[in-house]
């Protein structure tokens, strides 16, 4: 790892302000999710699952660091626990599987892009990897193949759209304001604007 590619104290309070805010937001989205999955049922996890992942690609594309998404998503389940979710510690793991799905897609970009395309490709891969995890978790393998595909494909589909598009929208929203100005982000986005 370069110079360049260690955290700077104004970075690092961004990603953890990003992990604590996303984490209350993560245990509310917890309550909208179970008031709907009384009504649709339990793919609506699938459908909902999404948000779970947006923070590691917000704090990602800001700070467009090696190890960003995953810190940032285990943040954001530590402010859960922290908050006194039912969950428990599990969550870290949860945290740390979902972050490590987002941050192998833009581990294979060398962290170095952040547009529409692979933040919602970074979305896919946290549900990928969450699939994977809750497959094992809650033991898959004796659900119908039908359902299981269906599952997988909202879970692929909310991760591109509640989480990858979505960070998008609020980065770019963010990055409107100003409050952004002076960070990697910034940086790259004014080389762009006078290449």
């Amino acid at each position: 790892m370069t110079d360049s590619n260690l955290w700077t104290l104004r970075e690092t309070l961004i990603v953890t302000v990003l992990g604590a805010v996303f984490g209350v937001l993560y245990l509310g989205w917890v309550q909208v999710w179970l008031i709907t999955q009384a009504v649709f049922g339990p793919v609506t996890m699938d459908v909902f699952m999404g948000f779970w992942f947006i923070v590691s690609m917000i704090a990602a594309a800001i700070i467009r660091k090696p190890g960003v998404a995953l810190v940032s998503e285990v943040l954001a389940a530590a402010t859960q626990i922290l908050l006194g979710s039912p969950s428990g510690l599990i969550l870290l793991l949860s945290g740390l599987v979902q972050g490590a799905g987002a941050e192998a897609v833009f581990a294979a970009t060398r962290w170095k892009r952040y547009s529409l395309p692979v933040l919602m490709a970074a979305g896919v891969g946290a549900a990928v990897f969450s699939f994977i995890y809750t497959w094992i978790r809650f033991d898959y393998g004796d659900l119908a193949p039908t359902l299981l595909v269906i599952m997988f494909t909202l879970r692929c589909l909310s991760g591109a759209l509640l989480g990858g598009l979505l960070a998008w929208v609020v980065v770019n929203a963010l990055y409107k304001t100003g409050v952004l100005s002076g960070l990697r982000i910034d940086h790259d986005r004014r080389s762009a604007a006078a290449a």
